[in-house]
């Protein structure tokens, strides 16, 4: 326990609901506290959590403790057991549950490092609660060492709780609550970034969290939202480890969802193979092998044989022979694929030649013969021409690739890939008009392409649609974007109109991929300056905001009357060159900060301080740092200094200007002089960076 303080909600002695009697605090957050209390009736030691009476009132906060609640059905020794949900007669919102006692697997990683047969076995244990809490439809989301106790100090009985409001800033793992995303940004799944959770997505945090185990240190996911995306979809660092282990976790941890195992219990099984793998031989003898799954892009439906009931051959009457009646087919059958340049053809036909001509139909619409043909002649067409409404379907098929058409009597399905959007809309219009014409049904499955896209097709698309600077993909400029996969594009914008113009342009192109635009708008005046940069690489420096009375970074660079932003631009200490460094301000001007009247230093190595091999140059000081020495260069989000600016830092090998220039001027000025500058010195440019502050009310 910690020591009480006068701003705990509850004091030792004090009695909640005439049961709990509180005994000490265990912990606290932003959001509110955990106390240790004792049942008077029973004398059982409970863990109480409370929120403060702020948040009680909170919907969104109040729904994680209904979601925490709601596991009380739970009863498995590896899931802590709630006992009750009720409120305070001083307002605030608590639950009840048992007290685990023992350190976090948090604690333990910092005190010493687990063996990795320590670490399996505390996976196993977790993924068994989890197996239990999925049983129930639960989705923990917030799986992290601090949610994870050994009991007893034991691995063998490691216990998941769920601390996660009251200990919201633990080992620097910043937890974020709302509609769209609970969890911890180090632990998070991917797909949690989305605002979307499932089974899975415990798998993902729970291998996580015993790499950082392993490890000993907190995952780095990067500071900034762009930067901690691009890393979600990437798999994480396990080079440091050793099978199994390293197995382990690169399974459970898998960016994409398909890639993990389908369940706690499919992560129970591999394991148990690991660590009691005679067990796992038996129990894989008793249940038999199973079907490998795969994964179809656009076709799903089963070509059907349908020569069962068809008889050939002639019998003998009298001394004459005679051919036999047809056999009666019903439903009357026709199905093609065409997949892989490879056609497969089964259907029923009244004669011989009807076959021959829905042979040649198909192998005229797909350019091939048939690598499997079983056409059976039967009776018991539904309609006189239902051969040539066959043929008709097929050419209408013809303008997908792949294709499966199934015909059953008058009921249709066709399924395929057309080239893109319009062709497909087109086709459907097509199809809904020979409906109507044939009096035939037809459900389509039509799926719009290209069936693959490379980064650099949609690259080709997206530049001349960029209004302020580049937009990039988050997924990189190696990624192949598949059918349903979605596409991000990153950066800045001119004027909020310019989103809608992209979406209209790229959807039509991309096909049945969904196109995320996670976008900045900023104005007319950061966009000139932004549309003379030259191309550089961006992780040659960096920019790092800071609110100067906190010394808190922000990330997200938005800063409110009476704050003071503080700039630091910072390079690996072995990086040689020059730099400069400006604001473009909201109000149509660019201010020179680096170097500048009374600072005239622009060589690195005549600049800032270097620490754990890294060069921060200070530009825009703290209040505090400028009342030290007034030759530094401070800001103030002042009463109606309101807008975006922007800080921009350019590293070149010579200087960028041949002279100083003033210390502010005009964006059109600035604009004119970086053009004509930079003309002809791409190779001389090593780096540029650039950060938005934002000045709000």
């Amino acid at each position: 326990m910690i020591d009480p303080l006068p701003s705990d909600m509850f004091r030792p002695g004090q009695v909640l609901n005439n049961t709990y009697e509180i005994e000490g605090v265990l912990g606290r957050g932003g959001t509110g506290e955990v106390y240790l209390a004792r049942n008077q009736i029973t004398g059982r030691s409970f863990a109480i959590k409370a929120l403060n009476a702020r948040f009680s009132g909170n919907d969104d906060y109040l729904e994680l403790m209904k979601r925490e609640e709601e596991m009380r059905a739970i009863v498995h020794d590896a899931v802590v057991r709630y006992a009750d949900c009720s409120r305070a007669d001083s307002g605030q919102v608590f639950l009840v549950m048992d007290y685990i006692d023992g350190p976090s697997l948090n604690d333990v990683m910092f005190e010493r490092r687990p063996s990795d047969r320590e670490l399996m076995i505390i996976a196993h244990r977790i993924l068994e609660g989890l197996e239990a809490t999925h049983a129930q439809g639960i989705v923990h989301r917030d799986l992290s060492p601090d949610n994870i106790i050994l009991r007893g100090r034991e691995a063998e009985r490691a216990t998941i709780i769920d601390f996660g409001i009251a200990k919201d800033t633990s080992a620097n793992a910043r937890t974020i609550v709302g509609n769209d995303f609970a969890g911890k940004y180090e632990f998070a799944a991917p797909e949690q970034l989305d605002g979307r959770s499932e089974f899975r997505t415990d798998l993902y945090a729970l291998g996580a969290s015993i790499l950082a185990a392993a490890k000993g240190e907190i995952p780095d996911v990067g500071s900034t939202p762009g930067e901690i995306i691009r890393r979600k979809q990437q798999p994480l660092d396990t080079s440091r480890l050793k099978e199994p282990l390293k197995g382990l976790i690169d399974s459970l941890s898998a960016p994409k969802l398909e890639d993990r195992p389908a369940s706690a219990t499919e992560a129970l099984r591999r394991l148990d193979r690991i660590l009691k793998p005679h067990s796992a031989e038996k129990a894989g003898r008793k249940s038999g092998s199973g079907s490998k799954r795969t994964k179809r892009v656009v076709l799903g439906l089963v070509l059907l044989g349908l020569a069962g009931g068809a008889t050939g051959g002639y019998m003998l009457f009298g001394d004459r022979l005679f051919p036999p009646p047809l056999p009666l087919a019903a439903p009357y059958m026709f199905s093609a694929v065409f997949e892989n340049g490879s056609l497969s053809l089964a259907a029923h036909a009244p004669d011989a030649e009807t076959a021959t001509a829905l042979e040649a139909a198909a192998t005229r619409i797909a350019g091939v013969s048939p690598a499997s043909n079983d056409i059976t002649l039967a009776q018991g067409m539904p309609v006189p021409d239902w051969p040539a409404k066959a043929e008709e379907l097929l050419a209408l098929a013809a303008r997908l690739a792949p294709w499966q058409l199934e015909i059953a009597d008058t009921q249709a399905t066709l399924v395929g890939l057309a080239p893109d959007r319009e062709a497909r809309d087109a086709l459907e219009s097509r199809i809904d008009e020979w409906e109507k014409l044939s009096g035939f049904s037809v459900r389509t499955e039509l799926a719009a392409g290209p069936e693959t896209l490379t980064a650099a097709d949609v690259q080709k698309l997206v530049d001349p649609l960029a209004s302020c600077g580049p937009l990039t993909q988050t997924d990189g400029g190696d990624a192949i974007y598949g059918l349903t996969d979605t596409i991000t594009l990153s950066g800045d914008l001119e004027q909020p109109e310019d989103a809608a113009m992209i979406q209209d342009a790229l959807r039509p192109r991309i096909g049945d991929r969904d196109l995320r635009l996670d976008t900045t708008v900023l104005n007319r005046d950061l966009c000139a300056i932004r549309a003379v940069l030259p191309p550089a690489p961006s992780d040659a420096l960096s920019i790092r905001l800071i609110n100067g009375a906190s010394g808190q970074t922000s990330l997200t660079g938005v800063f409110h009357t009476g704050e003071n932003p503080v700039v630091d631009v910072r390079v690996p200490a072995s990086t040689a060159g020059s730099l400069w460094v400006m604001v473009v301000d909201n109000t149509g001007k660019v201010f020179h900060i680096l170097p500048n009247v009374v600072r005239t230093e622009h060589e690195l190595g005549e600049l800032g301080t270097v620490e754990n091999g890294l060069r921060d140059v200070r530009v825009l000081w703290s209040i505090a740092e400028l009342q030290q020495d007034d030759s530094r260069l401070a800001i103030q989000v002042t009463e109606g200094d309101y807008g975006k600016s922007e800080v921009i830092a350019i590293l070149s090998r010579t200087p960028l200007f041949d002279m100083r220039r003033p210390r502010d001027e005009s964006v059109s000025s600035v604009a004119e002089a970086l053009a004509e500058t930079l003309r002809g010195r791409e190779a001389d440019i090593l780096g540029v960076a650039s950060r938005i502050i934002e000045a709000r009310q």
